[in-house]
C-alpha cells in the first residue's frame, strides 16, 4: 500500500512540471529546481506514509488458547455402578455397597398321628430378612457388617474386617470356620430350601475369630482359631475355643470344574459342666420338631472331619460329602456320629449352567432373562441325604431322606425353589401315638427370595 502511494505521488508531480521541461534539454537551474521539488515531494510522500501506518495500525491478535483435552483414562474422584444395588467407589480405593436378602418360605411337614401335634400342617415363615453393607479400604483392607432381622430381632451374620492384597489375606470378626461346602455355599445359592441335615445337626455356624486364606488358582488353604457364635458368647461361662481348617483342590479342565477337599475341627467346651446337642429338623424349617436328636450329652469337647466333592460340567453338576463328628467324653466311650448326602442336578435351559467360585457354589445366572424375553434359568435336583445319631450307647435316631428340588432363576437376584423330601426315621426322639419309633414322614418347601 505504502509503495502504491509513493508510485501515484510522484508520478502526479511529474505531470505537473513545466510541458517545456519533457519538450527541450533543461538548463543547469531548471534541473536545480526540479531537483530540489522532487527532495521536497519525497520528504511529503514519508511523512504521509508514516501517517497512514500510524491511522493503520492493527492491535497484535490474542493468542487462541490451546484446549487440551481430558485424558480417557484419567478416572472421577467418584464413580457410581449398579450391582443389584448402588456401589460407590473412590479412585483412591474406597467403596461402599448396601446388600440384602429376602426369603419367604411357604412348607409343610406330614407325619404319623401324635408326632407333630399342632406343630406340623402347611405353615409360612419368612426365613431370613438380611440387611448390610460392605466395601473397601484403601491398603488392602475389606469389610462387611451384616444382620438377620428375620426373627423380630437383630442376629448378627457376617461382620468382619479383611486384609490381603494377594492370595494371603486374614480375617477378624463374626465368620464361618472354615466347615463344608454345603455349609459355605451362600443359603442364596443351595440346591433346596434348607441344608443337608448334618450341617445344622453338628452346630455348624458363624463364629467370632481369627482366620486365614491362601487361595491361588487351583488351592484353597482355610484355617483359624474361633470362639463361638456371638449370641452364644454373652453367655459368661462360654469359653469354647477351636481350631479349625479346610484344604480345597479346584482344578478346570477346559470346561469341567472339579472340586475335591477336606475339614477338620477340634473344640473344646472349657465349661464348669459343657454339655453337647445334635438334632436336625425333617428338611423344613417352618417347624422345632426334631425327630432326631441325642438330647444334652456330657462332653468336654468334640472332633470333626469332612470329605467333600463336586463336580461342574456344563449343565450338569454333582456334589458330595461326608462328615464325621466325635464326642470327647472323658470316662465314657467316645460316639461317632455321621452326616452326608449325594447329590446330581442339570440346568435345563439351554447355555446355563450352575456357577462356581472360590471353593463353593455360586449364583444361578440366566442368560436369557424374562426382562430380554426368555424364561430365565431352570434348574432340576435329587439329593439323597443321611444322619446318623446313634453310637457308643447314644441314641439320638437315624433320618434318610430322597428329595427332589426345582430352582427357578427368572432373572440374576430372584430365586424360587420347590422341593418335596421323604424321610424314614429310626429311633426317632418323638414316637407316634402307638409308641412306634421307626416311621416316615413328607416335607413339602417352597420359597421365594430376592437379594441385592
Amino acid at each position: 500500500m505504502r509503495h502504491v502511494l509513493t508510485a501515484t505521488l510522484l508520478a502526479t508531480s511529474m505531470l505537473s512540471l513545466p510541458t517545456a521541461a519533457h519538450a527541450q534539454a533543461m538548463t543547469a537551474e531548471e534541473a536545480a529546481q526540479l531537483r530540489a521539488e522532487l527532495a521536497a515531494l519525497k520528504a511529503q510522500v514519508q511523512m504521509l506514509e508514516t501517517r497512514l501506518d500510524a491511522a493503520t495500525a492493527q492491535p497484535a491478535p490474542a493468542p487462541v488458547p490451546t484446549l487440551v483435552p481430558p485424558s480417557v483414562t484419567a478416572k472421577p474422584a467418584t464413580e457410581i455402578s449398579w450391582k443389584g444395588a448402588p456401589e460407590i467407589k473412590t479412585a483412591d480405593g474406597w467403596s461402599f455397597k448396601p446388600r440384602g436378602r429376602m426369603q419367604f418360605d411357604v412348607a409343610s411337614v406330614d407325619a404319623p398321628t401324635g408326632v407333630l401335634g399342632p406343630r406340623g400342617g402347611l405353615t409360612t415363615e419368612i426365613r431370613r430378612v438380611f440387611l448390610g453393607v460392605d466395601g473397601k479400604i484403601p491398603g488392602g483392607f475389606s469389610y462387611r457388617v451384616e444382620a438377620d432381622f428375620a426373627g423380630g430381632s437383630a442376629e448378627l451374620t457376617d461382620v468382619y474386617l479383611t486384609y490381603g492384597q494377594g492370595p494371603l489375606s486374614v480375617t477378624v470378626g463374626h465368620i464361618r470356620h472354615f466347615t463344608s461346602l454345603e455349609d459355605v455355599t451362600s443359603d442364596l445359592f443351595t440346591s433346596f430350601t434348607e441344608r443337608a441335615a448334618f450341617v445344622p445337626a453338628f452346630g455348624f455356624e458363624r463364629r467370632v475369630g481369627l482366620g486365614a486364606q491362601y487361595k491361588g488358582k487351583q488351592i484353597l488353604a482355610q484355617a483359624g482359631v474361633f470362639g463361638d457364635n456371638a449370641n452364644d458368647l454373652l453367655d459368661d461361662a462360654n469359653n469354647s475355643v477351636s481350631a479349625d481348617g479346610r484344604l480345597v483342590w479346584m482344578p478346570k479342565f477346559g470346561e469341567t470344574q472339579l472340586h475335591l477337599g477336606g475339614s477338620l475341627h477340634i473344640r473344646d467346651f472349657n465349661d464348669q459342666s459343657p454339655t453337647a446337642r445334635y438334632r436336625a429338623r425333617p428338611y423344613v424349617h417352618t417347624t422345632d420338631v426334631r425327630l432326631v436328636d441325642t438330647g444334652n450329652i456330657s462332653a468336654k469337647g468334640e472332633r470333626g472331619y469332612g470329605l467333600e466333592a463336586a463336580l461342574v460340567s456344563g449343565p450338569f453338576h454333582a456334589s458330595g460329602e461326608s462328615f464325621w463328628q466325635t464326642m470327647k467324653r472323658p470316662g465314657f466311650a467316645d460316639p461317632t456320629f455321621f452326616g452326608g448326602y449325594a447329590e446330581v442336578g442339570m440346568v435345563l435351559t439351554p447355555g446355563d449352567s450352575r456357577s462356581y467360585r472360590d471353593g463353593a457354589f455360586d449364583r444361578l445366572k440366566p442368560s436369557k432373562p424374562i426382562t430380554a424375553g426368555g424364561i430365565g434359568a431352570i434348574e432340576i435336583n435329587a439329593r439323597y441325604d443321611h444322619l446318623d445319631l446313634n453310637d457308643a450307647g447314644i441314641v439320638g435316631g437315624q433320618q434318610r431322606a430322597a428329595l427332589i428340588g426345582l430352582v427357578w432363576a427368572p432373572i440374576d437376584y430372584i430365586r424360587i425353589i420347590a422341593n418335596y423330601g421323604k424321610l424314614w426315621i429310626d429311633d426317632a426322639r418323638i414316637p407316634t401315638v402307638t409308641g412306634d419309633r421307626n416311621y416316615t414322614a413328607d416335607t413339602f418347601g417352597l420359597r421365594t427370595q430376592m437379594d441385592f
